[in-house]
């Protein structure tokens, strides 16, 4: 199984609840774990900005493109707008890309990076500056690649830029299961959303994810499915409170892989949230999924 990662993840955001370090930190635990060859791991190129315009609109473009955004669309950002952090978000579309094109192929890629849902087309915001995963499911379909694709969006948020994206699409399915409590205020529907209570925990979260892929699979076979496989439903997350532990979250990766792996559904990974006080925690829960994928699909 291949890992898509570019040392341009990185950028600095400055003081906050988001540490870009986890993507460096990710892949040097990939590499030290033994279960992956230098050579597996693929630096992308940016997605163009016409693959971008598939999803985003040609202003929003613009706007990012010349740094041009209004004080009120910073604001909603969240997070410190750079010219470095738009050439990240063309990257993290381009690994996105990469990874379905590789997943499709091969049955299974990691993007140690991506899941950016809370972008919009003509905006971003929750820290998302370009939906990857939405741009890269369009992308594929546009070239023929894949005539299908399923979402299963596993971040502690809802996935509310994605629903929005293709909430008229018959050819993508989008899949929630959150936090009910927490941000976004306003949840546009997704195709299926499971929205749990606070401190929900291993046991009640891992069945309602199982019997809800069950339903959203039902009589269905998507070609692709992209797995956002968010750090946040960690227990000790800054932003979250379904209060999974860390076995607990490997078993969460282990009900999607199986679930794609009985249904015969290639699967694309990208990363999404993860605001633990201790980045090395993210760090290890998004190492242990793409594991959890080598060994289950790869």
């Amino acid at each position: 199984m291949k890992l898509v990662y570019s040392p341009q993840y990185e950028v600095d955001v400055g003081r906050h609840v988001f540490n870009t370090s986890k993507y460096r930190l990710v892949i040097e635990r990939l590499r030290a774990s033994g279960a992956f060859a230098e050579s597996d791991i693929l630096d992308p190129e940016p997605a163009s900005d016409d693959d971008i315009r598939l999803v985003h609109t040609a202003e929003y473009v613009a706007k990012l493109k010349t740094a041009t955004l209004s004080p009120d669309e910073l604001a909603q950002l969240e997070i410190g707008f750079s010219p470095a952090l738009a050439r990240a978000a063309w990257l993290w579309a381009g690994g996105s890309i990469l990874a379905g094109r590789l997943a499709v192929h091969e049955g299974a890629c990691f993007h140690d990076g991506g899941g950016w849902h809370h972008a919009f087309p003509d905006h971003g915001e929750g820290f998302c500056v370009i939906n990857d995963h939405a741009v890269a499911v369009r992308k594929l379909i546009a070239d023929g690649v894949i005539g299908s694709a399923i979402i299963v969006d596993c971040d502690v948020h809802q996935a509310n830029g994605t629903a929005a994206i293709f909430a008229h699409d018959p050819n993508v399915m989008t899949f929630s299961i959150h936090q009910e409590s927490i941000y976004p205020d306003v949840k546009p529907p997704s195709d299926l959303d499971v929205g749990l209570a606070d401190e929900t925990g291993d046991e009640v979260y891992l069945a309602r994810l199982e019997a809800n892929l069950i339903k959203a699979l039902d009589g269905w076979r998507p070609e692709l499915m992209f797995y956002v496989a968010g750090a946040d439903t960690f227990e000790s997350d800054q932003l979250g409170g379904l209060n999974l532990t860390i076995d607990g979250m490997k078993q969460r990766d282990q009900v999607v892989c199986h679930a794609a792996r009985h249904n015969g559904i290639p699967v694309a990974a990208v990363l999404a949230g993860g605001y633990a006080s201790r980045v090395d925690d993210v760090a290890t829960i998004h190492a242990n999924t793409a594991i959890v994928m080598k060994d289950m699909l790869g």
